[in-house]
C-alpha cells in the first residue's frame, strides 16, 4: 500500500547523486574563500572525491533501506537513517581517500560531509511538503476501504490515519458487528460487507483492507472470492492482536509465512546502533565519573557496615534475570526487610517505592536523591545486560505481577535511564511506569534515546521524583 512508483525512487536516486555534485562544488568554493585552514588556490582530486564519493554513498543507501517507504514513512524514522547512512558513507569514504587521495584537504572533507547533509534533508523535507500540498488537494492518493470490525479494526484505523500524509485515504468503513469502532479517527460508515462490491465501484478504491475479527474468519473466504475480479490491490490483516504479547513480526519459513509473537521490538539495524552508542557513549561516561564513584564507594564504607556495591537479581529483556549493580544506599538488611515497606494503592497495584524509607542511610539519601547510586549500572551496559536508556528493570517478585500487557515493556533492552524517569520518576507508581515504557518502545528512535539523556541530567539535577 505504501509502495511507492518506480519514477519516484529513480528520482530520489537522482537527486541525491546530484547532492553529492553539489556538495563538491559548494565545499570546493567554501575551502578556497573561507579563512579557515591553510590558503589554497585550487583544490586538488576532485574529479577522485567525485568518483569514490558515487561509488559508496548510494550503495549504503541501498543497503539501509532509505529508498523503502515502509522505513521511512515517519519523519522521525527517515531522518533517523539519513543521519545513519551519511555518518557510515562518510567514514567509508574517509578510509578509502586515505589510501588513495591523502592530498585531499582534511577541511574541504568536513565541509563536503555538513554540506552533502544538509542537502539530502532539505530535498526530502522539501519533498515531504509538496506531498503534503499535493494530497490535501486529492492529488496522488490511494483510496482505501477497511473491512473488518473489532480491535483488529481499531489498529488498522489508526495505522491509516498515520498515513495520510502519504496519500493514504481512507473513503469508508464496512462491517456487519455493530458498533461501528469508537475512535479518534474519524470514518464513514459505508454498509454491511455485502455492499463491499458496489462501494469498490462507487468510490473507485484502490486498496481493500480486511481486517476481520477471527469469529468473522468463515466469511473471508466468501469475501475474496467475490472481490477477485474486481480492479484493486486486497490486503488481509490477520486477527493476532489479542495474542501479542510482544510486537509481532510475519517471517517467512521456505515460502511458508510464520506470524512470531515474540519477536524483539527492535529491527536488526536499530539494535546494532543502540549497541554500538551504549559501548561508545557508556565508556565514555564510565571514564569521566570514576573518580567521582571512588568517592562515593569511600562515604559509603565510612557510614555503614556492609559492601560497597548492591548486587541484586533484576528481569531484563524477554524476561532474561539477570545482576543488577548499584551503590548500596540502605542498610546491608534491606532485601530481607521489603515486606516492611511494599505497599498497594487502592485499586491494588504495587508501590515499592515512597519517600522516607527507613531503610536508606544517610549517604544513601544522597546518592538516591541525586542518583548517583546508579553509575555502577554502566558495568551492566558494557556487559550487554542494559542499555543507556530503556524500561526500567524490575524486581522478578513484581513482574510477577504484571497483567499481560504490562509484559510489553520487556521487549527491549531495560535501561538506565528512560521516558518515565524523566517524565515523573518516583512520583508515578509501577502500573503507570508501564504506560510510559510502552510509549518509548513504539516510538523507539536513536534521536528518542539522545533527548532522553540530555533530559535526564537536567531531571537528576533537580532531584525530582527521586528517593
Amino acid at each position: 500500500m505504501l509502495r511507492r512508483n518506480a519514477n519516484y525512487i529513480l528520482l530520489s536516486f537522482a537527486v541525491d547523486l546530484s547532492c553529492i555534485f553539489a556538495a563538491i562544488i559548494i565545499s570546493n568554493w567554501l575551502r578556497l574563500h573561507l579563512p579557515f585552514g591553510n590558503p589554497l588556490t585550487i583544490v586538488l582530486e576532485i574529479p577522485t572525491l567525485a568518483v569514490e564519493a558515487v561509488l559508496i554513498y548510494p550503495g549504503v543507501f541501498l543497503m539501509l533501506s532509505l529508498y523503502d517507504p515502509e522505513r521511512t514513512y515517519r519523519v522521525v524514522d527517515e531522518l533517523q537513517v539519513l543521519t545513519i547512512a551519511c555518518f557510515i558513507s562518510a567514514l567509508a569514504l574517509a578510509g578509502l581517500i586515505y589510501f588513495t587521495a591523502r592530498e585531499i584537504s582534511r577541511l574541504y572533507l568536513v565541509y563536503f560531509y555538513i554540506i552533502h547533509l544538509i542537502l539530502v534533508m532539505t530535498w526530502r523535507g522539501v519533498a515531504r511538503v509538496v506531498r503534503k500540498y499535493q494530497n490535501s488537494n486529492g492529488l496522488d492518493v490511494r483510496k482505501v476501504l477497511l473491512i473488518g470490525g473489532g480491535e483488529t479494526s481499531n489498529k488498522a484505523l489508526e495505522r491509516l490515519h498515520e498515513l495520510s500524509w502519504a496519500g493514504v485515504h481512507l473513503v469508508g468503513y464496512l462491517t456487519d458487528i455493530p458498533p461501528i469502532p469508537k475512535t479518534s479517527v474519524a470514518v464513514p460508515y459505508l454498509g454491511s460487507l455485502t455492499d463491499a462490491t458496489h462501494v469498490i465501484e462507487k468510490y473507485r478504491v484502490d486498496d481493500v483492507l480486511i481486517a476481520l475479527p477471527a469469529e468473522s474468519y468463515p466469511r473471508l473466504q466468501q469475501l475474496v472470492t467475490g472481490l477477485i475480479d474486481v480492479p484493486c490491490n486486497i490486503w488481509i490483516v490477520p486477527d493476532y492482536f489479542s495474542l501479542l504479547i510482544y510486537d509481532a513480526r510475519i517471517d517467512d519459513l521456505g515460502g511458508v509465512p510464520m506470524i512470531s509473537l515474540k519477536a524483539p521490538a527492535l529491527t536488526g539495524y536499530q539494535r546494532v546502533f543502540k549497541r554500538a552508542f551504549d559501548l561508545v557513549v557508556g565508556s565514555l561516561i564510565q571514564l569521566l565519573v570514576l573518580p567521582f564513584m571512588g568517592i562515593i564507594a569511600l562515604s559509603i564504607k565510612l557510614d555503614s557496615p556492609g559492601p560497597v556495591i548492591f548486587k541484586q537479581q533484576r528481569v531484563g529483556e524477554n524476561g532474561r534475570l539477570f545482576w543488577m549493580f548499584k551503590f548500596r544506599s540502605m542498610v546491608a538488611d534491606a532485601d530481607q526487610r521489603l515486606g516492611e515497606v511494599l505497599q498497594h494503592d487502592e485499586n491494588g497495584n504495587v508501590i515499592h517505592k515512597f519517600p522516607h524509607d527507613p531503610r536508606i542511610t544517610r549517604v544513601g539519601h544522597f546518592i538516591r536523591r541525586s542518583s548517583l547510586d546508579e553509575l555502577p549500572q554502566f558495568l551492566n551496559v558494557l556487559r550487554g545486560e542494559m542499555s543507556l536508556v530503556g524500561p526500567r528493570p524490575e524486581l522478578p517478585i513484581l513482574v510477577e505481577k504484571y497483567e499481560p500487557w504490562q509484559l510489553k515493556r520487556l521487549a527491549v533492552p531495560q535501561g538506565i535511564t528512560g521516558w518515565w524517569q524523566v517524565n515523573g520518576r518516583s512520583d508515578k507508581p509501577m502500573h503507570l511506569n508501564t504506560e510510559d515504557d510502552l510509549y518509548y518502545i513504539q516510538n523507539y528512535s536513536l534521536l528518542l534515546d539522545i533527548q532522553i539523556i540530555l533530559k535526564t541530567v537536567w531531571v537528576a539535577l533537580r532531584g525530582k521524583g527521586a528517593y
